[in-house]
């Protein structure tokens, strides 16, 4: 008598690991979604930080360019945020006056790497719109 698997017992395992297969992918790429909203606000927070900071000691002056912040001494932030894009989101800060700020996190690709355009403006106001 042989050992072994028939084909029949190698199909139902298979379709059994297809089917959780099909279960945990939505859920895994959600989770990365989320992963990179949360990281898009984190981010944008850092920056607003680094802008109050910035204004705190410049007689409330806030920064009209991302170089017055990463090329301070002490820097108020360690990189450029906005010079490529990261963990699914790219961001700009259209606004860099001396009387306020206005900086964005945009996904990549929307639906896939995020799902929300987040905004933050002048004393850490943040907002949320979906993308299209």
């Amino acid at each position: 008598m042989r050992k072994g698997f028939t084909l029949v017992e190698i199909m139902i395992v298979v379709a059994i690991v297809a089917l959780l297969a099909a279960i945990a992918i939505p859920n895994l790429l959600r989770a990365r979604v989320n992963a990179n909203e949360s990281n898009a606000q984190a981010t944008l927070k850092t920056i607003s930080t680094a802008c109050e900071s910035y204004a705190a000691a410049n007689n409330g002056n806030y920064p009209t360019a991302m170089t017055d912040l990463t090329k301070a001494k002490p820097a108020y932030l360690n990189e450029d945020y906005t010079a490529a894009a990261r963990h699914g989101y790219a961001y700009a800060c259209g606004t860099l006056k001396i009387t306020g700020y206005s900086c964005t996190a945009t996904p990549s690709n929307c639906g896939t790497t995020g799902t929300k355009v987040y905004t933050i403006k002048t004393g850490a106001v943040l907002s949320s719109a979906d993308c299209e």
